[in-house]
C-alpha cells in the first residue's frame, strides 16, 4: 500500500478550519449563557405588531394570521407555538423561547413572535 502524505498546504487549510470551528462555537456558547432573558412578547402579523404580553404571565393567545391561525403560549417564562394551521409547522418545532433578541416565525401566516427586553434598562443582549 502506497501512502501518500499531507501537503502542508492541506495541513494548513485543516488547522484554520478547526480554528473557526472552535471560534464559532466559543461565540455560539457566548450567546447562550450571557444573553439576558427577556420580559416582553410581541406579536407581529404581516409587519403591524397586533399584541405585547409580559413573560412573567401564563397566557394562551390565538393569532390570527394571514391565512390562518397560531396558538401561542406563555408559561413559566418561555414562550411558544403550541399549535398552528399551517402546512408545516416549523413554528410549532422551534420550541420555548425566552431570552432577548429570540424569535418563533410562521412564515405561511406572516407572525413573528420575538422576545423583547426592558425598554428602559438601555442595555443590549451582548452588553448585558
Amino acid at each position: 500500500m502506497i501512502k501518500i502524505p499531507l501537503q502542508k498546504k492541506h495541513k494548513a487549510d485543516l488547522i484554520l478550519l478547526a480554528a473557526l470551528l472552535l471560534a464559532g462555537c466559543m461565540i455560539a456558547l457566548f450567546l447562550l449563557f450571557f444573553s439576558s432573558r427577556g420580559s416582553n412578547v410581541s406579536v407581529t402579523v404581516d409587519g403591524q405588531v397586533t399584541a405585547v404580553f409580559p413573560l412573567d404571565r401564563n397566557v394562551s393567545y390565538t393569532i390570527d394570521g394571514v391565512g390562518g391561525t397560531n396558538l401561542l403560549v406563555i408559561e413559566n417564562g418561555s414562550a411558544y407555538i403550541a399549535e398552528a394551521t399551517c402546512p408545516n409547522h416549523l413554528c410549532v418545532k422551534t420550541g420555548r423561547i425566552n431570552k432577548v433578541g429570540q424569535s418563533v416565525i410562521c412564515l405561511p401566516h406572516r407572525v413573528v413572535v420575538e422576545i423583547l427586553g426592558d425598554a428602559d434598562d438601555g442595555v443590549d443582549a451582548i452588553a448585558g
